[in-house]
């Protein structure tokens, strides 16, 4: 087999994926919506189901919903007829899935879960089918082939069930309102985590800080540039920013003067600079000084005075990108 057909084959799966979900996209309609709001009125937590490929799709989306402020967990169909329906509660709603809707080993829990009072939501292929018929709201998973050449295994429906679970965690997320900084609770390890729970205060310099009156002169600031990692900020006596001067600042003020030294700084500093505080996240703070070609930059507190100085390398170091 030639290296083009292997490529092709590959292609050919990923167009027949990429079809499916196409049409779902054109087909979506009120009962997502009914979905959502069916979920995001419950008072319990999200039950998904399912069997083999569906079942392992259905972890997925109870994953994903878990770390979005959805809580939600996975029951097993025949575990669940066997004792762990217990951990079910008429205030939840359940997810359940199946290309046919006539799994045999679901049908029982779509039983019993009825018989709870839990609200079902059928993702199916089949929505005539006895799971979708007997759903409170039936999502169609319905896929014109799989992409497995024999038409048998799991693979373009378990695709489209995955996108459209992947729709409901986020849309609940949007109608909740949930913030990268709930994000960053559910997600306290790892490089996400630290991108996402760093802030400024956290990498920030708090001392000694290149801060000069606006009576000094340029001698002065050189100082503070060469030994302050290339910025002096310019203050009030109450600590309030008037202004910051940067290296660049110098190297331009030194093609205009002869005398740079007895310069005044107020006659040099940049009045209206770009600034972080102290509570904003390291990675918006990275975003702006990337953006704006920026290495350091003044840190407020709430009262905007000054509380530090940020830098680039500090930021990146610390894993805020």
């Amino acid at each position: 087999m030639t290296a083009d057909r292997i490529v092709e084959r590959g292609r050919r799966v990923l167009r027949l994926e990429q079809e499916a979900i196409g049409v779902a996209v054109e087909s979506l309609g009120a009962e997502f919506a009914r979905a959502v709001e069916l979920i995001k009125g419950a008072t319990g937590r999200v039950i998904v189901a399912g069997i083999g490929k569906s079942g392992l799709i259905g972890r997925k989306i109870a994953a994903t919903m878990t770390s979005t402020g959805t809580p939600a967990f996975f029951l097993h169909p025949t575990e669940s007829v066997h004792g762990d329906l217990g951990i079910v509660t008429a205030n939840d709603v359940a997810i359940l899935l199946s290309k046919s809707g006539e799994t045999v080993e679901l049908l029982p829990l779509l039983e019993q879960l009825t018989r709870l009072g839990v609200k079902c939501i059928a993702i199916t292929g089949e929505p005539n089918s006895t799971l979708g018929k007997n759903s409170a709201v039936t999502l169609n998973g319905w896929v014109r082939e799989e992409a497995c050449p024999h038409d048998l295994a799991p693979t373009t429906s378990t695709t489209l069930a995955l996108a459209l679970g992947d729709a409901l965690a986020v849309a609940l997320l949007e109608e909740k309102g949930f913030r990268r900084e709930d994000f960053a609770r559910f997600h306290p390890g790892g490089s996400l985590g630290r991108k996402l729970l760093l802030r400024v205060r956290d990498v920030m310099v708090i001392e000694p800080l290149p801060v000069l009156p606006p009576t000094a002169t340029m001698r002065e600031a050189v100082v503070q540039l060469a030994e302050r990692r290339g910025i002096c900020m310019i203050a009030a006596a109450d600590s309030r920013l008037l202004g910051v001067i940067t290296t660049g600042d110098l190297t331009r003020l030194m093609e205009q003067e002869q005398d740079v030294f007895r310069v005044p700084v107020e006659r040099v500093m940049t009045r209206l600079p770009k600034i972080v505080h102290a509570d904003e996240l390291g990675s918006a703070a990275v975003h702006l000084m990337e953006t704006k070609g920026i290495i350091a930059l003044p840190v407020l507190d709430a009262e905007e005075r000054i509380a530090g100085v940020v830098h680039l390398h500090d930021l990146m170091r610390a894993g805020a990108v």
